[in-house]
């Protein structure tokens, strides 16, 4: 039954788009979650419906949102990989170097802060705008080009009849659209259907490995902490639903460097520091999920940890050494480091156990349902020159 339910909620969230206007737009949207969840919150000037989300499913896709038709919002978030790109930091247009590892968009409707380090990005709509047209550093490198996309998206037959019919008072292609159709489709991302999920909320024992479940016990021991910062149904501290009271915002200093030996990070990667300039907050990061962390690698903001046996390592030591270069120092003895990284001593054996547990958060669904695929025909212009992780 579980199975049939969740087939029929992707179901209708794929093809609703391709149903008449008057239906797709007055029908509740269908979010494709159980019921022991609550959806993520939706603001008022963008409400949620199925033919709006096909169409932020397009966009999301649609290489000519950049300056030179290279880049999409997908050649950073490959559903495959959990919607990051398997680099250390993102690579934007013209091959221009990113500052931080790219985010999973896994459940990202939930988040209350969007991204790393800046706690001023609490929306969607507002975040799209950074990729498309930040230039520090370029991402899709569209800054002062919006009148030239709009025309290349307008002259596409699928977005001449999709955007009057998603967005009827205002048919033409602009930026209050096109923003609000990719953040309809983002919050639509949600991964609630592990191996994890099936043993914990499904009662099917056999779901996880035997490694698995011991690896939650030590993932929930407080001889490890973890659970402290990677909390709740997400496994991270930031969260809210329509359910939520409050916004639950959380972002830690894990003593990942200590250049100076007074607490200080690298220039560009200071964490919430840069837009605070509280002291406390340099190297301060928003707490990833946890959820499909077995295929987002590298980890950390900044990509420094190829492995989840490297990520554990540097909570084993509780910081970072790092011994020569332009960023030596003991990240350990960091002043602003958080205070529940105290370290631990662990056997192979429990490493292992823990990463296997780590893995069953993996929702191989989520990563493979067509919902969130690609949904241009191959040799479309709006895919032929897109550079793809």
């Amino acid at each position: 039954m579980r199975w049939q339910l969740t087939a029929l909620l992707a179901l209708a969230v794929s093809s609703a788009g391709a149903a008449g206007t008057e239906a797709a737009e007055t029908a509740p949207y269908v979010w494709p979650i159980p019921a022991w969840m609550a959806p993520p919150p939706v603001p008022e000037d963008n409400p949620m419906s199925a033919a709006k989300v096909e169409l932020g499913r397009h966009l999301f896709y649609d290489s000519r949102l950049s300056r030179d038709g290279t880049i999409a919002c997908a050649s950073c978030h490959d559903q495959a990989r959990g919607f990051t790109d398997g680099r250390a930091l993102a690579v934007g247009i013209d091959d221009t170097a990113g500052i931080r590892n790219v985010p999973g968009l896994a459940n990202v409707g939930y988040f209350p802060v969007l991204t790393w380090g800046n706690p001023h990005m609490t929306s969607l709509e507002f975040q799209s705008l950074i990729p498309l047209f930040g230039d520090n550093p370029d991402e899709m490198g569209s800054n002062g080009r919006e009148d030239d996309i709009f025309a290349r998206l307008a002259g596409d037959p699928y977005y001449a009849k999709a955007f009057p019919e998603v967005f009827p008072e205002r048919p033409a292609i602009d930026l209050f659209t096109v923003t609000r159709a990719l953040g309809a489709f983002e919050r639509s991302l949600i991964s609630l259907d592990s191996p994890y999920d099936r043993f914990k909320y499904w009662g099917e024992e056999d779901a996880l490995s035997e490694a698995a479940k011991r690896g939650e016990q030590l993932f929930f021991d407080h001889r490890f902490e973890c659970y402290h910062c990677h909390v709740g149904v997400l496994f991270t501290d930031n969260l809210q639903t329509t359910r939520s009271a409050l916004r639950e915002t959380g972002n830690h200093n894990t003593g990942l460097y200590n250049i100076d030996g007074e607490g200080a990070y690298p220039p560009r990667a200071t964490g919430f520091y840069e837009f605070t300039g509280d002291p406390s907050d340099m190297g301060r990061f928003r707490t990833p999920s946890l959820r499909n962390v077995g295929v987002t690698a590298p980890y950390f903001h900044d990509g420094s940890a190829e492995t989840l046996e490297e990520v554990l390592a540097h909570y084993a030591r509780a910081g970072r050494e790092i011994t020569d270069g332009p960023y030596a120092g003991d990240g350990a003895r960091n002043p602003h480091k958080d205070g529940m990284i105290v370290g631990f001593a662990a056997s192979e054996s429990e490493i292992a156990d823990i990463i296997a547990f780590l893995k069953s958060l993996t929702d191989e669904r989520f990563l493979t349902n067509p919902a969130y695929g690609d949904p241009w025909p191959q040799g479309h212009p709006a895919t032929v020159d897109r550079v793809m992780p």
